[in-house]
């Protein structure tokens, strides 16, 4: 259970005489008038059945506690179950970590892997739990690891840890910024694992619990602590829920056989950065009695075939105190989930089964108090802020200091990126770096009088702090170059397309434009002002080809919405014009004036 004395152990200590009654208070630049956000009931729905109206035998936990901490399916419930839960039932994944398997897997070679079959689930599948991801179509042989990042603070110890497992990789090592402030290196071999991971842990890093049926990493404000008109400071609450979610990078037993995959984040700024309406978990500032805390929304995601946004679950935390319902949320989903069909296995699917005020009751039920309050009438975002721009050079809230927002395009480095940013943030900043969810990097506590140097660096001629309108809002998953369930390429295409489609037009403003390569929508198109889904099809000559899936009207912030497709299996080969011209039918574009033989 969180304590207020935990939270302040987060803070550093200019920070504590910030806070009073034992509670973490939010801070402001100045009043902000805002909107009133109400939180009602989700049991005023008719659609919503009551609490009572749930036959007791649903309400059985479907999960139980078996010797060494691990939590496996009752034997009752193991039928109609997805393959990866059928892994999961033949042996334990979290014990390569917690029993030292991944010591002997590491020395066998992959020949003799794949000659048995519970040591390929293992390379393939339960590997996942330690973040490793074999790309056994792509680089057979070699993993992609995913790290635990909370609120995207990392420093140049760390980057260059990092760049150096990727350097002795050579062209095979890189690294990506991912859609949840976090990084990813790739490349990695099975028997240096072993070393890797005790190369994370003495920079402070895990990989731990970051892939398949776990908590993934906690998303907060890429500006918490420097913001001048920030609501509050995320990082004491993400760095407290990946601490929960791992055990202090240990492994927590208890949340790493949920029935799928599960997102958390806190709000700290009126420009939700953190993208609240499509995690399953988000802290949304609010007051109540004069004490501060947050409302909650649950349940927002997005699959291959459903995507909701998060909902109302009228309740209220106070800001001090925020592990017990995170906790108490994950051990209804573990309990109460289905564990059949893959596609129906996220958190809203149990929410909608049961009801809101049904599914309310089993979080309340599992509070320590077994209390869980209503929400406050309103929360503390400003629903007609207009979102701010954190590419290029911008103020903090500490006098003579500077962040500068650069632009990383599709999220992609390579080794000697990573090196020379962590260079940058040692000798213009604090040695430290910030990961935003749109895959770019902010390098915070630039002192003003090094802004100039620090823009006129070669790096910045990459990552630039003034990208184009179009670029700046360009993301994109891995693609089919590393990534064996993407359809089509997307980070090489995602950056070609928008250099064509460039050329033949201006915007007046920035449009964001995401690219993912298959229906999983590692990119969210569905929040995209245009978004590419990766599909073939048959082009002009009758020929398959890699095609997208266009999505169009997706929105962020306050107003949040998950798009749909606006024109479905367009060959890529003919992207430019149609993306073109959508750019001046709704988004005030203007052709730009072309030679008649450039056509």
């Amino acid at each position: 259970m969180a304590s207020s004395a935990s939270l302040q152990s987060f803070l550093p200590p200019s920070a504590h005489a910030a806070t009073s009654s034992s509670r973490l208070r939010p801070s402001r630049a100045r009043p902000v008038q805002c909107a009133a956000v109400s939180a009602p009931s989700s049991s005023s729905s008719s659609a919503s059945p009551s609490a009572s109206a749930v036959p007791s035998e649903r309400l059985e936990p479907r999960v139980e506690q078996r010797e060494g901490g691990y939590w496996v399916l009752k034997e009752k419930y193991r039928t109609s179950l997805n393959p990866q839960e059928k892994v999961k039932l033949g042996k334990e994944p979290m014990a390569l970590f917690t029993e030292g398997g991944i010591n002997d897997l590491a020395k066998l070679p992959m020949e003799q892997i794949d000659a048995d079959k519970l040591t390929k689930e293992d390379v393939d599948v339960r590997l996942k739990w330690l973040g490793l991801f074999h790309r056994r179509k792509q680089q057979y042989g070699r993993f992609m690891m995913r790290l635990k990042l909370p609120n995207g603070v990392t420093t140049s110890e760390q980057t260059r840890y990092l760049a150096s497992v990727i350097d002795k990789y050579g062209e095979e090592g890189c690294a990506d910024v991912t859609t949840r402030q976090n990084w990813q290196i790739r490349g990695v071999t099975l028997p240096d694992v072993p070393e890797i991971l005790d190369g994370l842990r003495s920079v402070g890093l895990t990989s731990l619990q970051s892939g398949m049926d776990n908590v993934r990493n906690p998303v907060g404000s890429p500006l918490a602590g420097i913001d001048p008109l920030e609501i509050v400071d995320t990082r004491p609450y993400t760095n407290l829920l990946s601490s929960y979610i791992t055990n202090n990078s240990e492994g927590n037993l208890a949340i790493t056989n949920l029935p799928r995959k599960w997102n958390v984040c806190v709000i700290g700024t009126h420009d939700l950065y953190e993208h609240p309406h499509i995690n399953d978990l988000a802290y949304m500032p609010a007051e109540k009695d004069g004490k501060f805390g947050f409302n909650l929304l649950v349940g927002g995601f997005i699959s291959p075939k459903r995507w909701g946004e998060a909902l109302p679950l009228d309740a209220w935390v106070p800001g001090d105190d925020i592990i017990p319902v995170c906790k108490a949320v994950l051990e209804a989903f573990r309990d109460l989930g289905t564990r059949g069909n893959r596609q129906k296995t996220r958190m809203m699917w149990l929410i909608d089964e049961l009801g809101m005020e049904a599914f309310r009751s089993e979080i309340e039920k599992r509070m320590p108090n077994g209390v869980l309050e209503r929400a406050a009438p309103e929360d503390l975002i400003d629903k007609k802020w207009e979102r701010r721009d954190y590419l290029g050079v911008h103020p903090q809230k500490q006098e003579g200091l500077s962040f500068v927002g650069l632009h990383v395009p599709v999220g992609r480095l390579q080794a000697a990126d990573m090196f020379e940013l962590a260079r940058l943030a040692d000798e213009y900043g604090s040695g430290e770096l910030r990961l935003t969810v749109e895959q770019n990097i902010v390098l915070p506590n630039v002192k003003n009088e090094k802004v100039d140097a620090l823009l006129a660096e070669p790096l910045l001629h990459k990552f630039s702090a003034h990208p184009s309108l179009l670029m700046k809002g360009l993301v994109a998953c891995t693609g089919n170059q590393f990534c064996g369930q993407a359809i089509i390429e997307t980070k090489a295409r995602a950056l070609q397309v928008t250099r064509d489609v460039e050329a033949r037009v201006s915007v007046p403003k920035a449009v964001r434009m995401h690219w993912t390569g298959c229906p999983n929508s590692c990119a969210q198109v569905q929040v995209a002002d245009i978004g590419f889904m990766g599909c073939l099809t048959k082009n002009s000559s009758g020929k398959i080809v890699e095609a997208a899936d266009i999505f169009v009207g997706g929105r962020i912030g306050s107003d949040s919405h998950l798009t749909g497709v606006y024109k479905k299996a367009v060959p890529c080969e003919d992207l430019v014009p149609i993306v073109a011209d959508l750019l001046v039918e709704r988004f005030g574009a203007v052709p730009r004036e072309r030679e008649e033989d450039e056509e």
